[in-house]
């Protein structure tokens, strides 16, 4: 196992994959990302019916694609990984073999969020704000940020998320209906694991059936969303203006920065 993700199992039927990587403030890296796919993937292998994706690094949650990473894939310049890694991730998160939990005890954005959105469930702490900042930095979201999130929280809210960019906080999202419970700061891991080990008491056909009949429910038309999503993506990231964008603001994250100094302030 990695040491920036770790696999433990609290409960039977239970695991808990926590991704830490404090250095970058817990962006996506490509080396991060595969081994998440890979905590995720010995989880359910080993039995796991219920996981519980959390973080490790203070003050965030999955922050988006390391853009050092991202910048170099798209210029077929050496990363620190296989980019397939992200796909990996979605389709263990998706698999009708377990039931998933994002535990998100900070802040998240872009491809973490996106990962959080494919859960099935979501807590979050009061603190937390969500975003997809992709127009700000030059690109456009490429895993579910539009298609998955409008499922979710409707096409209007998700319109203002992703053509501003600006962050809408743990509570709002909540009231748009794309988390399931609001906790106090610190107890998102908790509360997620409590609930794991009760869903994982349930009886295990029943909860893979019905995980298969929501999975199916999305997908009528979502696989074919997220084909042109991640076309689009592809269109629009290879760009000057993206590369631009990403070399920029990878300069503020490496000076020090945060992703709320980098971002801004959610828009109430």
């Amino acid at each position: 196992m990695s040491d920036l993700v770790t696999l433990e199992r609290p409960h039977d039927g239970v695991a808990l994959v926590t991704m830490t990587n404090p250095k970058i403030q817990n962006f996506g890296s490509w080396d991060a990302i595969e081994a998440l796919a890979a905590a995720l993937k010995e989880a359910r292998e080993s039995g796991a019916r219920v996981s519980v994706l959390a973080s490790g690094a203070e003050g965030h949650w999955y922050e988006h694609a390391w853009l050092t990473d991202l910048s170099a894939t798209l210029q077929g310049k050496p990363s620190s990984g296989n980019p397939i890694c992200w796909f990996q991730a979605l389709s263990e998160i998706t698999s009708i073999d377990v039931v998933t939990i994002a535990a998100v005890s900070g802040d998240c954005s872009g491809g973490g969020a996106e990962l959080g959105w494919a859960c099935d469930l979501r807590v979050a702490e009061d603190q937390v704000r969500f975003g997809q900042p992709e127009v700000m930095i030059g690109v456009a979201t490429g895993l579910g940020g539009t298609c998955r999130v409008s499922r979710l929280i409707g096409r209007t809210a998700t319109a203002e998320l992703v053509l501003d960019g600006a962050p809408m906080t743990a509570r709002r999202i909540y009231e748009l209906g794309g988390v399931n419970r609001i906790v106090e700061t610190g107890r998102a891991v908790e509360v997620s694991v409590a609930w794991a080990q009760r869903l994982a008491s349930r009886p295990p056909g029943s909860l893979r059936a019905l995980k298969q009949m929501l999975s199916d429910a999305d997908n009528l038309h979502l696989n074919d969303a997220m084909a042109n999503e991640q076309k689009v993506f592809q269109g629009v990231a290879g760009t000057p203006e993206a590369f631009d964008g990403m070399a920029r603001t990878q300069v503020r994250f490496d000076a020090g920065e945060s992703v709320r100094d980098v971002y801004g302030d959610p828009q109430e």
